[in-house]
């Protein structure tokens, strides 16, 4: 477990020939990174003087940072935790009409299990953003390009969990509800990734001056 581990062991196992963790659980990472950079920016905020009345809302920002980033990393697992059954279906025996239905019903069970996790990581990095929105603009000076690189993070994230749905909905039999995901997912991904690039650009122009 992710939670567990040294970085470096995960970041071997991910270097490795192994299949998970793979994409998803980088993404997420990348995802609870934005979340810890900007924990720092919060604390790094608190107690201050200068930033006195903006205490409470550093408080939550940090509180609620905290929460995404355990749920981003405990979501790096599961969406190991979904692969394996779903390439235990790609191998079933489909010689059989029977054989093959129940193939189908299991790689499209399995199919929308995969693609829901990443669903979730991107919610949570648009979740960060959102509080990252807050830091940028009430924040210490001090720790201004942390909340930048976090901003890159949780885009990163939004942007590789999306192509976990994507190769999963693709597969997906059931149109109407790969579509459905689909929609879902290029919305939180528009989104996302436009407020992150203010963000990013807010940082930028604060730091030349």
């Amino acid at each position: 477990m992710i939670e567990k581990q040294l970085l470096g062991q995960w970041t071997d196992a991910l270097a490795s020939k192994a299949p998970v963790p793979g994409g998803g659980g980088a993404s997420a990472l990348a995802g609870a990174l934005g979340a810890a950079l900007g924990q720092m920016a919060a604390n790094l905020t608190i107690g201050k003087k200068r930033y006195a009345d903006v205490e409470d809302e550093m408080q939550q920002s940090l509180f609620a940072l905290n929460i995404l980033q355990m749920e981003l990393m405990a979501l790096a697992d599961k969406d190991a935790e979904v692969f394996a059954p779903l390439a235990a279906a790609y191998g079933m025996p489909s010689a059989t009409e029977e054989e093959k239905a129940e193939k189908d019903r299991v790689m499209e069970k399995n199919l929308l299990a995969a693609s829901l996790v990443p669903m979730q990581m991107m919610e949570k990095a648009s979740a960060v953003l959102d509080v990252l929105g807050l830091l940028e603009e009430k924040g210490s000076r001090m720790v201004v390009s942390d909340v930048g690189v976090a901003a890159q993070m949780a885009r990163a994230a939004l942007n590789g969990a999306v192509m976990n749905i994507y190769i999963n909905t693709k597969s997906m039999k059931n149109r109407e509800k790969a579509e459905e995901l689909n929609e879902k997912a290029e919305k939180l991904l528009k989104e996302g990734t436009a407020q992150a690039d203010e963000i990013y650009g807010k940082v930028l122009k604060k730091l030349k001056g």
